[in-house]
């Protein structure tokens, strides 16, 4: 890319300098083929004004010294008789056309080539008689190298202004061309997952827009990645509950020959339909767009938090009680609320003891959902932070659940352990 732009650069200065080039070298030359015929012209005048007297009375004339002006050209003057004899002065010992032609009086200048050199004559009159001829003349060799060395001096600038041109063009391509192949370098990094990789400034708005829009996009992808990598673990989590539960009462059913298969058969049919739905709540969740929020059916929700629960508590011999204390109707995703809860009563069956209690009371503006057990007290630890084992990863996706539903999870008391899921209240007066 470098060579091209360099290349297309010194073309265009190439062209130009032709396309300029050209009409003035003919310029100059029909300059200098003027300048030099009016330098002839001049000097002729002078020497026939000095030799006309000497002429008109018949007497030799002597040819004049030229001044500095008139004789910059270098050129040769001589004095012809009306016959085409040279009287004096230097030219060629017999007057050629341009000589006889004004010899005629037919014209007053008379200018053309003989003998390798650019002659201009003209007469010398005594009312109607020619009296004598004066010829002026240069070498076409002296006026072409004049031209030659001109046009070469041009030539030269024009070598010059396409170096420059080169050398603009270079630096001109390096400022350009750097900036975007360390936009490409950025890319790549992103490609191979470097998705701290950002193109630097450089100063030119078009490539600075590129990677503005290049960072905000690694940004974003980064951030997309992060989430479902975090999901990912979180969801995982999610899923063990139910399982653990199925193999706990898988478990139970062959450590006793003697219950009724039955039973354990429904039991497990009962936790492959909670995990099903809890897989289908992940799914759900981990769309990037999601249904607009519903009226939540707390009944049902209550009610699948019964059965989750039982199944959770009931092989350690605990219970679980739940409570309605007038709760207002809210808006929010049943499958999210329904994970929130799981979460909470995994942790209470995990962490906690005793009996575990659900109470779904009014808040104000808000349903208040608390989970609480006779576990012993958390004091001043925080069980939503990450942590190997115990509360944090399902904790932590809880919270992020409730959150994402426009509502709030937090630890309303240490002692006894209550976690408190509040939900903005369907009505007039929610806030939004």
């Amino acid at each position: 890319m470098r060579r091209r732009i360099t290349s297309l650069t010194v073309l265009a200065a190439l062209v130009a300098t032709v396309l300029f080039a050209l009409p003035l070298g003919i310029a100059v030359w029909q300059y200098y083929h003027d300048d030099t015929k009016s330098d002839l012209e001049r000097a002729a005048d002078a020497t026939a004004l000095a030799v006309s007297e000497d002429l008109n009375a018949g007497r030799t004339p002597i040819v004049p010294p030229l001044d500095e002006d008139d004789d910059e050209a270098g050129g040769e003057v001589g004095i012809y008789a009306p016959d085409g004899r040279l009287l004096a002065g230097r030219g060629p010992a017999v007057a050629g056309p341009v000589e006889r032609e004004a010899a005629n009086a037919k014209v007053d200048v008379v200018v053309g080539r003989e003998d390798g050199e650019m002659a201009l004559a003209v007469p010398v009159v005594s009312g109607s008689r020619v009296t004598g001829v004066v010829r002026a003349a240069l070498p076409l060799a002296q006026l072409r190298l004049r031209i030659v060395l001109t046009w070469v001096g041009m030539a030269g600038l024009a070598v010059a202004a396409t170096g420059v041109s080169w050398l603009m063009a270079r630096r001109s391509t390096i400022r350009l061309v750097r900036p975007l192949e360390e936009l490409a370098a950025a890319a790549e990094r992103l490609g191979d997952g470097d998705f701290t990789a950002r193109p630097p400034r450089t100063d030119i708005a078009e490539i600075d827009r590129v990677g503005e829009a290049l960072a905000a996009t690694a940004a974003r992808i980064g951030e997309t990645l992060e989430r479902e990598r975090a999901f990912s673990a979180e969801a995982s989590h999610q899923l063990r509950t139910p399982l653990t539960g199925l193999r706990l009462q898988l478990e139970a059913a062959l450590e006793t020959p003697a219950a009724d298969p039955y039973a354990a058969l429904r039991a497990g049919i009962a936790s492959a339909d909670r995990l099903e739905r809890t897989i289908e709540d992940l799914l759900a969740l981990g769309r990037e767009r999601r249904a607009p929020r519903a009226g939540l059916d707390l009944d049902t929700l209550l009610d699948q938090v019964r059965q989750a629960g039982e199944a959770l508590l009931e092989p350690h011999g605990r219970t679980l009680r739940i409570i309605r204390q007038d709760p207002p109707p809210a808006r929010a995703a049943a499958a999210a609320v329904r994970q929130v809860l799981g979460v909470l009563l995994d942790n209470a069956a995990t962490h906690g003891r005793g009996t575990v209690t659900v109470v779904a009371r009014d808040a104000g503006d808000a349903l208040a959902i608390d989970v609480a057990d006779e576990g012993p007290d958390l004091g001043e630890t925080d069980p939503f932070a990450t942590a190997p084992r115990g509360h944090g990863i399902g904790l932590r996706l809880a919270r992020s659940l409730a959150e994402a539903e426009g509502g709030r999870l937090r630890l309303s008391r240490p002692d006894p352990p209550t976690f408190t899921l509040l939900l903005p209240a369907d009505g007039p007066a929610a806030p939004a």
